[in-house]
Parts: structure tokens; C-alpha cells; sequence
């Protein structure tokens, strides 16, 4: 049972997650990672690495391929928003091979990432969505204040800006290098709901969190909750989108209404430790579905009040004519 985690970068604690699930499913197998960094802190805690060129070659795909043929891989997921379209193209090669891949269709997955698709599509599925317009096809006096500019197709909160006034969206957009959309900026509070869909696309979790802190987009503490309006709309994205694997749905409500849904992430979120520790065993799911198994749904079964607050820890490596390699005990 070999899972391939693209993109891996820093997320130590979803490779560890996945070389425990393996064992808790009863399975024996790796769990290998693909990452463009020689110093990725993934490269060192998995089983093994893949070499795949950076996810903008033009030979990025077959490489994938290539890689889950070599390696007999069985479950692959994106750990970022850098190739999950890509992915889910390839898709149905990978499937036929005995590769699961764990993303929607390529036109999900694309809606997903371009905040203007995105607006579209959970307009066309009766999903809330907040105001948005492409930038330059309204005059920015008519628009309701404050609003945010976003790029289409953003990544890690970069470019994001908010304004109070029309002079001040026409800085940020002549400042912002993306093609970007308007957003109205909502009030209430912010939400994530880390949720994990079947291979059809059935609500197998939903995990509302709250966001008790966050820096870089990232966030550092937070909490799940107990919260079944939060659940049944997570539920209602993942089966009204077709999501398969993990996503992540973000959302402001205010005075018990839901303002809108300002992002899907088709991926494990950024809190991925709460879910975990909540009950939701995500990866364990993933493993049992890969092998052929139908989990049944979790959905509502987890702990709430479960908190997380994060620290820096490291990994200490030394350059060696082989590469770099592990210091033992950091000395």
C-alpha cells in the first residue's frame, strides 16, 4: 500500500499521519513524497522519494505516471494548490494502472483554484458565494466597501489585499502582478470545515474548526467545534462538487448566517493536526479506500473541543559528496 504525496514541502506531520494509517489499516507499504526542494524536511521523514521535475514542465504529468508505474503506488494526493488540476487529468491513466487518485474531476479541481470559476460554480450549485466581480469589468465606484482583491489563481494568501475605498482597490490592482477578481470582504467570523469525500463523492467527514490564531495564512491554534450547520454545509459542498479526498471549506457567518464560502481547497488544510486528533482519521480512510474498501461515514462522530497550537521544530542536516543526509540527534 504506497501512497505518493506531491508537493510535499514541510508537511511532516501528514507523512508521519499516513505511516501510521498504513500500519492501522492493516497493511504494509510507503509512504513516498515528490518535492523540488533538496532540503524539503519531507524528504527526510519518508520512506522514500520520487524525482519529479517542477510542476509547471511540460513533462510534469507523464512523470507521475511514470513514477506510480515504478513505484506501485496505490493512493496519490496533492499537498498544495500547485497541481491539483493537473492531477485530476491524469486521473483515469492512473486509476487504470491500479492508482487511485484522491481529487474531483479537472473542471472541479480547476473551480477550486480560480476565484472567479469558483464564484460561478457555487452560484450554479446553490452554495453561498460573496460578491464577486473580475477586476476591470465594473467601475470600482459602484462597488460595496471594503472589498478584497484576489488573484484568479491565488496561493498561499499571497496578493490579497484589502481596500476601504476605490482609490485604494486601483493602488492595490496596478501593485498586484495576478490577474485578480473583486471580492466583497466579509464581516462575522471565519470558519474551516476540513472535510474528506469518497471515491463517488459522499460525505465521509466534516470537522468544523475555529481560527484562534493564524500567521502567514497558516494557521497556529485553533479548535474544533460541535457546530451542525457548519457540518451540514460542508456536507452539501462535498456532495453538490463531487469531492473526492480532502478538502477544505472556508467560510464567514455572522449572527447564525452563512455569508458566503470563500474558498475550497482541494487538499488536506493547513490545521491538518486537528482533524486528526478530533477522531476524523483521514488518512487511515484514504488508505482502506485505496485498498479497496468502502468506509462508511464519520460524519458528525468527531471530538469538538479538541485545540492545537503549533511550535517550530527542525531537522538538522549535514552536506555530504552523497547529498545531504540526516544529522543524527542534531549534533
Amino acid at each position: 500500500m504506497n501512497v505518493l504525496l506531491t508537493c510535499s514541502g514541510q508537511r511532516v506531520d501528514i507523512v508521519r499521519a499516513f505511516r501510521a494509517a498504513i500500519a492501522d489499516a492493516g497493511h504494509e507499504g510507503r509512504v513516498l513524497v515528490g518535492d523540488a526542494g533538496e532540503a524539503s524536511p519531507t524528504r527526510f521523514e519518508a520512506d522514500g522519494v520520487v524525482d519529479l521535475p517542477m510542476v509547471d514542465d511540460p513533462g510534469y504529468a507523464e512523470a507521475v505516471v511514470v513514477a506510480c508505474a515504478a513505484e506501485g503506488v496505490r493512493a496519490l494526493l496533492p499537498l498544495t494548490d500547485l497541481d491539483p488540476v493537473t492531477l485530476a487529468t491524469i486521473a483515469p491513466r492512473l486509476g487504470d494502472a491500479g492508482t487511485e487518485v484522491f481529487l474531483p474531476d479537472p473542471d472541479v479541481a480547476l473551480g477550486c483554484q480560480d476565484k472567479w470559476e469558483c464564484h460561478l460554480m457555487l452560484q450554479r450549485h446553490g452554495l453561498p458565494s460573496p460578491p464577486t466581480w473580475l477586476a476591470g469589468s465594473v467601475d470600482r465606484g459602484e462597488l460595496p466597501y471594503p472589498m478584497l482583491l484576489k488573484p484568479r489563481l491565488g496561493f498561499a494568501a499571497r496578493h490579497i489585499y484589502r481596500a476601504a475605498a476605490p482609490d485604494e482597490l486601483a493602488f492595490f490592482e496596478g501593485y498586484s502582478p495576478l490577474e485578480s477578481v473583486y471580492q466583497l470582504a466579509l464581516d462575522g467570523t471565519e470558519f474551516s470545515i476540513d472535510c474528506l469525500g469518497d471515491l463517488e463523492g459522499k460525505a465521509l467527514g466534516a470537522i468544523p474548526r475555529a481560527m484562534m490564531q493564524a500567521k502567514g495564512g497558516e494557521q497556529v491554534k485553533g479548535e474544533t467545534l460541535d457546530d451542525p450547520q457548519l457540518v451540514e454545509l460542508a456536507v452539501r459542498t462535498i456532495e453538490a462538487l463531487g469531492l473526492r479526498g480532502p478538502s477544505t471549506v472556508q467560510c464567514f457567518r455572522r449572527d447564525g448566517v452563512i455569508q458566503g464560502i470563500t474558498d475550497i481547497n482541494t487538499r488536506f488544510g493547513g490545521g491538518f493536526p486537528l482533524p486528526l486528533a478530533a477522531g476524523g482519521a483521514y488518512p487511515e480512510l484514504i488508505v482502506r479506500m485505496a485498498a479497496g474498501e468502502r468506509p462508511a461515514s464519520r460524519v458528525g462522530r468527531h471530538r469538538a473541543g479538541v485545540v492545537m497550537t503549533r511550535y517550530l521544530d527542525e531537522t538538522i542536516l549535514e552536506r555530504t559528496p552523497d547529498g545531504l543526509r540526516v544529522v543524527p540527534d542534531g549534533r
